[in-house]
């Protein structure tokens, strides 16, 4: 009984074998079909054993592997000179900006400067102007003040556009004390071919022009 189930046991240890054989075969088949391995340089031993010229991977040459370096190295030396001049080409452009930023201050410092003269040649103007016209009032109040022969007696003495501001200043301040003007007064005394001068430009210069 016991010898009957041996050759039974063998019989299906050889299928199972065999099954795996065919597996394994069928799994190079399919590896190699999707390019996972190399069929036939991984059976070339077989093939060998067989009497078959198996196909191998061809050696690498060490000149080969030198001119992909060299390949390699020349890649990244042509990548680092486009980098080069990019990194020149925006220097050049922020040198660039910078002139015309400079360019431009100076145009502003020049027109800055300018203003300033300006501001200072008008407040100058106006500080004169200022002055002027406290000493215009300084003298009217004074003339003002004298008996009119002594003060036309000054008067005939200065010049015509002096005598008009003073006359001026002297209606302004009758005008606003609310007092009557002594000019006209003041011109009587004076002598005729004078008096009829200052009137002439008097009337041809407006008062606030004066």
């Amino acid at each position: 009984m016991a010898n009957y189930g041996k050759p039974r046991i063998l019989g299906r240890v050889i299928v199972l074998l065999l099954l795996i054989l065919v597996l394994i075969g069928g799994g190079i088949v399919w590896f190699d079909y999707l390019n996972v391995i190399d069929a036939k340089t991984l059976l070339s031993p077989l093939y060998h054993f067989i009497g078959k010229e198996g196909r191998t991977q061809t050696a690498v040459q060490n000149k080969e592997l030198i001119s992909l370096d060299a390949e390699r190295l020349a890649v990244r030396l042509e990548a680092l000179e486009l980098q080069k001049i990019d990194l020149e080409k925006q220097e050049q452009d922020l040198q660039n900006q910078r002139g015309t930023l400079e360019q431009m201050a100076a145009e502003l410092e020049e027109r800055q400067k300018a203003l300033d003269e300006q501001e200072q040649s008008y407040n100058a103007l106006v500080q004169e102007s200022e002055t002027r016209e406290r000493n215009i009032e300084q003298n009217a109040r004074y003339l003002n003040g004298m008996p009119p022969a002594q003060a036309v007696a000054i008067i005939i003495n200065m010049e015509d556009q002096d005598i008009i501001e003073v006359f001026r200043k002297l209606e302004e301040i009758a005008l606003a004390e609310g007092t009557t003007s002594i000019v006209s007064y003041w011109m009587s005394l004076m002598p005729p071919e004078r008096a009829a001068e200052l009137q002439r430009k008097m009337a041809r210069q407006p008062s606030a022009l004066s």
